[in-house]
């Protein structure tokens, strides 16, 4: 059974604390390890209330101005009428998982997600293709929903706009307004089920973090949640061999930048003066760039009186370091 909760008059505490109650449709390409952006770590932190709320960045703010636009292209290109669904959706049958979608097809078990990509991005998606995490954000509302297609729709930026189609329905044909049609089977809406629901109570319920992954979005949010050090020293215990390891990793580390600082002068040595080289597949550049930058005791000297603390901005972080001896 599939319980619809009403968004349109709550206010935004109250939208948090609905998501905050189980997995959507951007969490799980994350939970996943689909999400270039966010880690599963990440994912935990935040259902954990163990991250402050994110304010929407300049790319997000331009992606929620625009959903309406990118609506009402699908609609020309398709000729299918959609409408806001203004409800958070879960299902009694997917208890972890949970839908806030962009908008539903009319007259038809389908909907609609709407994505706006910069114009650097656009060859993601040449022949068909699109990004992962959104093709987990669609399954993830085909499986809460019970709905037969769901579709994404893609403006980037000043280039191209383009229709992806994703079905449950195993003979379903690909519209011609359609980059490509992905099937989706039932096992897949499963699998999502059952990951989602371990993730859930193996990390959110019990509290333990999921494993660590070298990912960006997992360094980021640590240093979120612990920015702010305490003037103590602690006990590393039974840590000895990672620290070994890391010592051992950071030799190989020196060997192979020292190797590759050797390469790039035997291919300089071979390049002289000229710009570009090539070999095979291969392409060597080595061209003239330029790069502008301000020295500030120059500053100082030209204009004495400039006050700096206006125009400088001072960043407090946490240097992370391990020293040995």
């Amino acid at each position: 059974m599939i319980e619809k909760i009403p968004t349109l008059h709550i206010s935004r505490d109250e939208w948090l604390r609905e998501r905050l109650g189980s997995i959507g449709g951007s969490d799980a390409g994350a939970i996943l390890g689909l999400n270039p952006y966010r880690s599963p770590y990440t994912v935990w932190a935040e259902k954990t209330g163990r991250l402050p709320e994110q304010e929407d960045n300049e790319a997000m703010r331009q992606g929620h101005d625009l959903e309406a636009y990118v609506a009402q292209r699908f609609t020309e290109k398709s000729e299918k009428r959609v409408e806001r669904y203004n409800y958070l959706l879960r299902n009694t049958d997917a208890p972890y998982l949970h839908a806030t979608i962009d908008r539903r097809v009319i007259g038809e078990k389908s909907g609609l997600e709407c994505k706006t990509a910069s114009a650097l991005a656009a060859k993601v998606y040449r022949g068909g293709q699109f990004p992962e995490s959104y093709y987990a954000q669609c399954v993830t509302y085909l499986t809460v929903t019970g709905w037969e297609r769901w579709y994404l729709a893609v403006l980037v930026l000043n280039k191209s706009f383009f229709i992806f189609q994703l079905t449950t329905l195993p003979d379903d044909t690909c519209p011609d307004w359609c980059e490509s049609s992905v099937f989706v089977s039932q096992e897949e809406l499963e699998s999502l089920k059952s990951f989602a629901a371990d993730f859930w109570e193996r990390h959110v319920l019990t509290d333990a973090p999921p494993g660590m992954d070298g990912s960006g979005s997992t360094s980021q949010t640590i240093t979120e949640m612990y920015g702010r050090p305490l003037d103590e020293s602690i006990q590393l215990l039974g840590r000895e061999d990672l620290l070994l390891e890391w010592d051992r990793l950071n030799q190989q580390k020196g060997e192979i930048q020292l190797r590759q600082n050797q390469i790039r002068q035997i291919l300089m040595q071979d390049l002289g003066e000229a710009s570009e080289g090539l070999c095979g597949d291969w392409k060597v550049l080595w061209r003239e760039q330029k790069r502008g930058s301000v020295s500030l005791e120059k500053l100082r000297k030209t204009y004495p009186n400039i006050n700096l603390g206006r125009i400088m901005t001072c960043h407090t972080f946490r240097r992370f370091s391990i020293q040995k001896g």
